[in-house]
């Protein structure tokens, strides 16, 4: 597989097969994956990989906390700026519609949409997850490193024949999450991963997120 095919491929995978990760693959998708660039080389990531029965621990943990606190824990950052413009709301809209147009969930139906959602709190039952934690001390130009070693990460996994699904949305569970990964206080979480097989057959993937025209974001000067 070359660089293009994995880009090409690498997709939010919302739906996983059972089927078991080889854990020498993902030491070695995790090794080869530091080589990211960052600035200064200062490699700013800190990388959990979870499975097995630690990961089972963590799905029943999470099990009871969506349902302790459904609007999750106070956040250590914002996702998304509370004042999200056009065109970017529009595109964060229009994702949102066409994956629970797939999965046949109406608009109306909150109770449905909030159940389905849950489901990222099992990584989509993906057999591998991946936590990404970054020191407090870091600021915005560390956290687009993080950015660039996730991708990297993604498309090694591509070319391992695997999938993947980076989630923010643990960020909104960071007293959770930090205590079970007994992460250092001098670090805050920055997002999650689910890893495994794509399964196919699951509604979830079978939508393909959408993309802006060239025209939309780039402007050539001179070339």
């Amino acid at each position: 597989m070359n660089v293009s095919e994995a880009v090409a491929s690498r997709r939010s995978v919302r739906g996983f097969l059972p089927t078991p990760v080889d854990g020498e693959v993902l030491r070695r998708v995790v090794e080869k994956a530091g080589r990211a660039p960052s600035g200064g080389n200062l490699q700013p990531w800190h990388i959990d990989v979870v499975g097995g029965a630690k990961l089972d621990e963590l799905k029943a943990i999470m099990a009871t906390r969506v349902m302790e606190a459904p609007r999750g824990e106070p956040t250590e950052y914002d996702i998304y700026p509370k004042e999200l413009p056009s065109p970017y709301r529009d595109y964060r809209f229009q994702v949102g519609e066409d994956l629970y147009g797939a999965l046949g969930i109406p608009r109306e139906d909150k109770m449905a949409r909030m159940m389905w959602f849950a489901r990222n709190y099992q990584f989509f039952g993906a057999p591998v997850a991946l936590f990404c934690t970054v020191a407090r001390t870091m600021g915005p130009p560390q956290w687009s490193d993080l950015g660039m070693y996730l991708q990297t990460l993604m498309l090694l996994l591509r070319e391992e024949g695997l999938d993947s699904c980076p989630q923010e949305c643990w960020a909104i569970y960071p007293e959770t999450i930090g205590k079970f990964l007994e992460v250092p206080e001098g670090r805050m979480l920055f997002c999650g991963m689910a890893i495994g097989f794509a399964d196919e057959g699951d509604k979830a993937n079978q939508f393909a997120a959408r993309r802006a025209p060239l025209e939309a974001f780039v402007r050539f000067q001179g070339v």
